[in-house]
Parts: C-alpha cells; sequence; structure tokens
C-alpha cells in the first residue's frame, strides 16, 4: 500500500517542493522517516500517530516507510506532521488519495489540531510556481500563505475538520489575503523634533535616494529620535517588497495571526552587544539575521563604535552586494539584504567632544582611538555624514509645530517617483544603487561641477568610492530639486554631506 502526498520545505528565504511518500509493508511494526530528516521531522513519528489515534482513526500495525523525496536534501522543522498524516490515512484507504493539485503542510499536536510554522508565505509562493492549486496548512498561517497568488488556501483548525472537508462531509473556506492597508501602523512623526533642520534635510535626502547615513553628536541631541522616524518618510512597499519582507520575517518566525504580513518598511536596532551571526544570520540550519530582517527598511546601529569590530566588518559586503551568504557544512543560503543603513555615534567616549561648554575631558589619543574602532572601509560606504549639535534653550521651549513627517514624505515620493522613471528598464531601484554604467550615464557633470569635484577630490583625499557616492547623493539632491542636470548648488551640498572630518569634530 502505497501514497504520495505534496508538501513544500524551506531552505533560506525560498520554498522547494518535497513528494512525502508513505509505504504500508508487512513484517514487524516500525516506523521510519527517512530522506535526510532532522531531530524535529524524526519525532513527527509520535506526533502522527498520537493525532491518529485520538481522532478515532486506525493506525496501522505494520512497518510504516515514510520518504521525504527529494532524498539528498535536508528536512528541517515540524511542518511535514501534517502530510505525513494525509499520506498513512491514505495508504491504508481511510481517506481517497489526494489529487496532484494539492499539498499539505503543518505541526500536529497530540489531539489533532495544528499549530503554525515557519515559512508559510515562501512555500506558499512555491507551490503556486510549482502548480499546485490548493493548499491546506494551519489556520494561524493561512493569512500570510493566501498573499501568494493562483493558490486557493485553506487554513486547517484540526485533523477532523481536514478529513471532513476531503470527504465532502463539511467545507473548509478558502482563506482572504489580508488587506495591506488595515495592516498598516502609525509611525512616529518628524513633526515631534525640535529645530535641527540641517539634519532633517540629511535624513531627507538619505531617505528620497536609499543613502547610508551616519549621524554625529552629543548625547542628548536627537539621533536617535530621527532615525526611528525615518520609515515615516520612506516610500510606500510595493507588493513585490511586502512579498520579499513578509518571506524573510516568516522564515525568522515572526509573522502571526495578528500580523501577517509586513506592510510597513521595517526598523531594526540591534543593541551593540550583537554577535556576527546575530547581524549576519546563521545557525545549524541558517536563519536570517538583522542585516536580512531590515530588508527593504531600515538598520540603525546606535553607538556605533561601541559595536565590536569584526561584528561591523559584517557589514561591508552585504552593503555592496544587497545580499548576505551564510555557508554552513550542510550547504550556504543567501539571504537579501537591500537595507538603508543608519548609525549613530558620540564624537567621543564621554561624548561632549567639541561641545561649547568645554565638558568633554578626554585626551586626543582617547578621541582617536574611540573613532578608530570604525573602520576607513566601512565609513566609505556611508553616503551621508551629518553633524547634530546640541540644542538651545530658544529651540527647545519653541511650541510651533515643526515639517510633519506627512510633508517631507510629499518631496521623497516625488524624488522616487523620477527614479522608478529613470531605472524603469533595470533592476535598480534608487539613486544609491546605480552601477558605473548608469552613473555615467545619469550623473554627468558641466564644466563648474567637474572643477568643484576635482578640489573637493584633491583636497579631501577621496577614493573612488566616495567619489561615485557623491555623484549618486548629487543626484538625489538634483531628483528632489526636480532638476533634469546636476547643478554646482547640488553637488555642493553633496559633497558637504562628506566633509565632516571625525578626528576634529567639525
Amino acid at each position: 500500500m502505497l501514497s504520495c502526498v505534496k508538501s513544500f520545505g524551506v531552505s533560506g528565504v525560498g520554498g522547494f517542493a518535497v513528494a512525502v511518500e508513505v509505504y504500508i509493508s508487512g513484517g514487524l511494526p516500525g516506523f521510519e522517516i527517512v530522506g535526510l530528516p532532522d531531530a524535529a521531522v524524526r519525532e513527527a513519528r509520535e506526533r502522527v500517530r498520537a493525532a491518529i489515534k485520538n481522532n478515532g482513526f486506525r493506525f496501522p500495525p505494520s512497518r510504516l516507510t515514510v520518504n521525504l523525496a527529494p532524498a539528498d536534501r535536508k528536512k528541517a522543522g515540524t511542518l511535514y506532521d501534517l502530510p505525513i498524516l494525509i499520506g498513512i490515512l491514505a495508504a491504508q484507504g481511510e481517506i481517497d488519495a489526494p489529487s496532484g493539485d494539492c499539498a499539505f503542510l503543518g505541526e500536529l499536536a497530540l489531539d489533532g489540531s495544528l499549530r503554525r510554522v515557519s515559512g508559510a508565505l515562501p512555500m506558499a509562493i512555491a507551490a503556486e510556481r510549482s502548480g499546485v492549486k490548493k493548499l491546506f496548512l494551519p489556520a494561524e498561517n493561512a493569512a500570510e500563505a493566501a498573499f501568494a497568488e493562483s493558490v486557493e488556501v485553506y487554513g486547517v483548525e484540526s485533523v477532523r475538520d481536514l478529513i471532513a472537508h476531503l470527504r465532502g462531509e463539511k467545507e473548509i473556506s478558502p482563506a482572504a489575503a489580508p488587506d495591506i492597508f488595515a495592516e498598516a501602523l502609525p509611525l512616529p512623526d518628524y513633526a515631534d523634533v525640535k529645530g535641527q533642520e540641517s539634519v532633517k534635510r540629511a535624513f531627507e535626502v538619505a531617505a528620497a535616494g536609499g543613502h547610508n547615513l551616519l549621524c554625529v553628536g552629543p548625547p542628548g541631541s536627537g539621533k536617535s529620535m530621527m532615525a526611528k522616524r525615518l520609515p515615516s518618510i520612506l516610500p510606500d512597499m510595493s507588493r513585490e517588497e511586502i512579498i520579499e519582507a513578509t518571506e524573510i520575517h516568516s522564515v525568522a518566525g515572526l509573522t502571526s495571526r495578528e500580523k501577517p504580513i509586513v506592510c510597513t518598511r521595517p526598523f531594526r536596532s540591534p543593541h551593540h552587544t550583537v554577535s556576527g551571526p546575530g547581524l549576519s544570520g546563521g545557525g545549524t540550519i541558517p536563519r536570517p539575521g538583522e542585516i536580512s530582517l531590515a530588508d527593504t527598511g531600515v538598520l540603525f546601529l546606535d553607538e556605533l563604535p561601541e559595536f565590536r569590530s569584526d561584528v561591523l566588518e559584517v557589514l561591508r559586503q552585504p552593503l555592496e552586494d544587497g545580499e548576505v551568504t551564510v555557508s554552513r557544512v550542510s550547504g550556504s543560503v543567501s539571504f537579501p539584504s537591500h537595507f538603508m543603513l543608519v548609525c549613530a555615534m558620540n564624537p567621543c567616549k564621554c561624548g561632549w567632544y567639541g561641545h561649547p561648554s568645554g565638558r568633554c575631558r578626554c585626551s586626543e589619543a582617547d578621541i582617536r582611538r574611540y573613532q578608530g574602532r570604525i573602520s576607513g572601509p566601512l565609513l566609505d560606504r556611508i553616503d551621508i555624514i551629518t553633524e547634530v549639535p546640541s540644542l538651545e534653550f530658544d529651540e527647545l521651549k519653541r511650541r510651533a509645530p515643526a515639517e510633519s513627517s506627512a510633508e517631507i514624505k510629499k518631496r521623497v515620493d516625488a524624488a522616487r517617483a523620477i527614479q522608478r522613471r529613470r531605472f524603469s528598464s533595470s533592476v535598480t531601484s534608487c539613486n544609491a544603487r546605480m552601477d558605473s554604467r548608469e552613473l555615467r550615464s545619469f550623473c554627468v557633470l558641466d564644466a563648474e561641477s567637474e572643477e568643484l569635484m576635482r578640489g573637493a577630490f584633491e583636497a579631501m583625499g577621496l577614493s573612488a568610492r566616495s567619489y561615485d557616492r557623491i555623484l549618486r547623493v548629487a543626484r538625489t539632491i538634483a531628483d528632489l530639486d526636480g532638476s533634469e542636470e546636476i547643478r554646482s548648488d547640488h553637488l555642493a551640498e553633496a559633497i558637504q554631506y562628506r566633509s565632516y572630518d571625525l578626528a576634529k569634530g567639525e
């Protein structure tokens, strides 16, 4: 007696098809699962046995062999419980074998109820690509999986409900895709920020072009406050970005029935004690780290020099390539990492270097040692460095409302619309990700700007990467200004964002 049930697995942030083959033969009773299962998959034997018996079905007193094909690919997690149960019932004739356009996945409780699994959306998208028309999975995952198109998703509460549906006794209704706008939550507003107009301008430029940004200033000047409000001025997420971000969060187990999809740009702010694998991802079964969880959004590193140097160096390759690769003995997986890096730091250990009050007591050697924790190659990958001065009393007591995030976002959206038209025939999404060919095409300088750039290059000792980043920022400033050409004033502002000298605090 043989049956085959379709299911899926997750590798990285992508799903892959798994055929659950169940064979019931004579001989001494036994229950074996083969096909490179991990411990959680092997333990399915006891969960499936209990769920079958507790729901009034007969467990075969024979030798059971379950093969998870392809047999040379590692299978992990508890999501194969349900297809194994369906395969056993079909193999012994309790139910008809499911049709080839049906797939099953889910973890079983001992009483036969279904518990949520991780990675529902990636597997639903894989089901869509493989021609599956009906996907049965735990009810808690149904709204998330329903975001995939062309697949009918059925949220199952228990084995009894599923068997009744398959027998035609009691129908389960397909789940509806979640409402994106209903899921959106209000974000902190820049209207709460007093003063700091030049710094807010830097954040606006960064948001308009997707640029990396570093804020340097004394404690209490508003660095973290402004960084946390950055998502409120970023463009709305497209459907493709929502799917990409939700896949990553789903694999990490961060989605739920109440919040099935990620429809606001992620803002991740790991503590400075985070480890390298915590930032890049890892584990025996690789899971995404903070870099990938910030995909399509913002990765905020507060107190930048307090992070271990080896942890900060993990950022270099993902910032350039837009993905992070995690290699293990069992194989390697890649996670997307298209994020904006926003950092904040004090100018010295005590935080008051350069402050008019003269409160700083750090020596020059202490200051250089503190700032030297940030490597030159990492600084070279930051487009905008802006000073955040401490606020004066008159600015703090001012009661007039500041410009709101909604007003700033209108300008950002207009600049991003220009970039979408500009890059409509390529995979580039914003100015910060222009390649060298696009730089030559879209960042042409006139004679006056060429001379300005030459002087800045020689005076500041810029690298080739810094030169390119200045051009990208200048292109964004021109877009905010609605200008087709990069003028000298646009370039001058972009150069100013690279001119802050950490060592001098000015």
